[in-house]
């Protein structure tokens, strides 16, 4: 009975399961992006936009932010140094909710809030073992990491 409610067979596909997460929303994270990288215009329009919501050095945290969440997209894309590129997801998209999203409310807030939860699952589970980091970490002969389990009660 148990099994219905759990499901546990579908655990062998988690790693599918976190490759296919990667890869949608490093390709959002670069697709978000890619009109600044390729037009000035685009960038021009992004410093405004920062400016407006009272960013300091907009002509510098423009380009820093729009190639931060590139190089963020593309490391989820390929899972190269995941754990650091989920760190700086979740405090690139924090920024963004304190910053501009606060004042929408909930809906507003919510898909940066998602891109925060993302960033920190990735940051604390890694790629998964279809990535470059899992084949570095086979290479180096770094052991998988045992999960912390809490006692039960």
């Amino acid at each position: 009975m148990f099994e219905a409610i759990l499901l546990p067979g579908l655990k062998r596909y988690s790693d599918m399961g976190l490759l296919l997460m990667r890869c949608v929303v490093g390709a959002f994270l670069v697709w978000g992006v890619w009109d600044n990288i390729h037009s000035a215009v685009r960038m021009r329009e992004f410093m405004e936009f920062l400016a407006a919501y009272g960013f300091a050095s907009p002509q510098l945290m423009a380009p820093v932010s729009v190639w931060a969440q590139c190089a963020v997209g593309i490391a989820f894309l390929v899972g190269l140094a995941t754990r650091w590129a989920g760190m700086v997801c979740a405090v690139h998209f924090i920024v963004a909710i304190v910053m501009v999203d606060a004042g929408n409310g909930i809906r507003g807030a919510f898909p940066s809030a998602c891109l925060v939860a993302i960033g920190i699952y990735l940051a604390l589970h890694g790629a998964g073992r279809f990535s470059i980091d899992a084949r570095l970490e086979r290479r180096a002969g770094v052991p998988p990491v045992k999960d912390v389990r809490l006692p039960a009660t």
